[in-house]
């Protein structure tokens, strides 16, 4: 297979989405039991539960608001200067992010938390970038496929980062493990990261083009997204339902914690376990789906069962129980996600691709970035809200495809 093939760049994007999405999950496990722990010399010890929580979705959202800006900027500079060079310049970045983020916790400095997870976010908007060299090198009927694939490796990041994030924070497995442990790992992953980029991705920009770039663009990208009558309906399914999804994955760690007495090896084992079902989906069952179903059927059909799954993971009075209703939210998220994502690239010309994949990322940062900022008041007041609130939008979601995505489809046809 020659170094520079469709096929090559493929397994290139598939390994480093895979290794950025394995420091992301790594972390996943910690942060809320990091804030919560009253040992942790992070906040005083006296700290109320409605605080910390409050904290937890500050902290959070710090992420999701830096990614904001960073999609659209990312995006553009790739379409300026090429997907490659803006790969290596965001992931270096990612890495320094993880360093910080490990010695706040070390130094129990708490603005190092916010510093190191601010500059990962705005350097985590170079997801647009990576939806755009796929899109280089993809055609439409088999864009869908593509995007699972990166799906997979998004998948597979969450098999391993969970639970290898628990267990490098578990004190009871190796004695000099803490909090601090996955940050370090996560930050070495970046470097190897860095390194595959460097040595194995053939740049896919064939024409490069200069846009303005401004840091308010993701603003603009906003109103952008909902003036554009062509996609103004798929970008509202696409916000409400990252909204929804976003909501459920940032808070339902509290869930656990307080009902359940989940720690991070838990946490970790039950993210895993539900990252294994997305890479099922994403990188075997979307194949035939997509052979026998219409993106549209996959995107109804699949929003309404996730929808009921949340609800579902409110009746189980065991842990063990919870997993068998995982599968259910995993296949769900893992079909439509990338429909969602063909269907905004596929709608929009080829030439500026990395524009409204930027323009798509900024929706689904916003929607990233509100679910924590007031998800942590929310959560104070009732454990169970991650999954009730997650479940309202799912369903709206599922009610504005139903009603305007496919109704506008049928007049245009």
């Amino acid at each position: 297979m020659a170094r520079h093939s469709g096929q090559a760049r493929l397994a290139t994007i598939f390994l480093t989405v895979f290794l950025d999405m394995l420091g992301i999950g790594i972390i996943i496990p910690i942060v809320a039991p990091l804030i919560l722990d009253t040992q942790a010399n992070l906040i005083p010890e006296a700290t109320p539960f409605g605080q910390r929580t409050f904290l937890i979705g500050l902290l959070i959202s710090s992420f999701s608001i830096a990614q904001f800006f960073g999609s659209s900027v990312l995006g553009t500079l790739s379409d300026r200067f090429g997907r490659k060079k803006v790969l290596i310049a965001s992931i270096t970045g990612t890495t320094i992010g993880y360093a910080i983020f490990g010695l706040g916790i070390v130094t129990g400095q708490l603005w190092l938390l916010f510093l190191g997870r601010l500059l990962d976010g705005f350097m985590a908007g170079n997801l647009a970038v990576i939806y755009s060299a796929i899109a280089d090198i993809s055609t439409p009927e088999n864009k869908s496929k593509n995007f699972g694939l990166v799906g997979a490796a998004f998948g597979m990041g969450f098999v391993i980062g969970p639970f290898l994030g628990g267990q490098l924070a578990n004190t009871e497995l190796v004695s000099w493990f803490n909090y601090a442990t996955p940050f370090w790992f996560s930050a070495l992953l970046g470097l190897v990261n860095v390194l595959v980029i460097w040595q194995y991705f053939g740049e896919t920009l064939l024409i490069k083009v200069r846009k303005p770039l401004s840091w308010t663009s993701g603003f603009r990208n906003i109103q952008k997204a909902f003036v554009n009558d062509k996609l103004r309906s798929i970008f509202t399914v696409s916000f409400l339902f990252v909204f929804g999804f976003t909501f459920f994955t940032q808070f339902f760690q509290v869930y656990l914690i307080e009902k359940f007495d989940y720690r991070e090896a838990d946490i970790g084992m039950l993210f895993g376990y539900l990252g294994i079902w997305i890479a099922v989906t994403q990188g075997g069952l979307i194949r035939p789906v997509m052979r026998f179903f219409s993106p549209d059927q996959v995107i109804r059909l699949a929003t309404l069962i996730l929808t009921a799954a949340l609800l579902m993971l409110l009746v189980p009075n065991q842990s063990w129980q919870l997993f068998l209703v995982i599968p259910f939210v995993s296949i769900c998220q893992g079909l439509t996600t990338p429909n969602i994502t063909a269907t905004v690239s596929n709608l929009a010309d080829a030439e500026i691709q990395g524009e409204i994949l930027g323009i798509n990322q900024s929706v689904n940062s916003f929607a990233q970035l509100l679910p924590p900022l007031i998800g942590g008041i929310l959560v104070g007041f009732d454990i169970r809200m991650p999954l009730l609130v997650s479940a309202s939008f799912m369903f709206f979601a599922w009610l504005v495809f139903t009603l305007g995505v496919r109704n506008k489809k049928r007049a245009q046809a």
